[in-house]
């Protein structure tokens, strides 16, 4: 088993939680994996004007779920931002997901210390604190 996609999930409400996450890409893509981010990569294709506000249509909101989800299938690894006052919801789908298609997810936690919903804790395979603890535990899953 060699991991070389990995799906990169977490919240993504504000411009903060985004470039946390570009940080994770640009740490894990510098060491060879291939990395599907979301926000980055789930609008590929769709016209930038359907993207904005709230009134998206069905098409679009269809595309990015399919998106996501192929890549979500895609993946050998999901790496899981949570932060936050609790697991973002899509995120916890998206472990969800991933632990039902029997494959690892890391969490990291950029050192909050928050209490976790149990049920989604337990379906984590490792948490590491710093997007630096990232390649070492990859390594290890190899």
């Amino acid at each position: 088993f060699m991991i070389k996609k990995i799906y990169i999930a977490g919240p993504l409400f504000n411009r903060h939680e985004q470039m946390y996450l570009e940080e994770i890409a640009k740490e894990l893509e510098g060491n060879g994996y291939d990395c599907f981010l979301p926000h980055r990569d789930a609008a590929i294709g769709i016209e930038e004007s359907e993207l904005k506000g709230t009134d998206m249509s069905q098409e679009t909101k269809d595309t990015i779920f399919n998106n996501d989800l192929n890549a979500l299938d895609a993946a050998d690894l999901t790496v899981a931002l949570l932060t936050g006052q609790d697991i973002d919801s899509g995120t916890s789908a998206e472990i969800g997901h991933t632990f039902a298609k029997e494959k690892p997810v890391i969490a990291i936690n950029a050192n909050e210390r928050r209490y976790r919903n149990l049920f989604v804790e337990g379906m984590l395979t490792v948490t590491v604190n710093n997007i630096d603890q990232l390649i070492p535990e990859i390594k290890k899953l190899n």
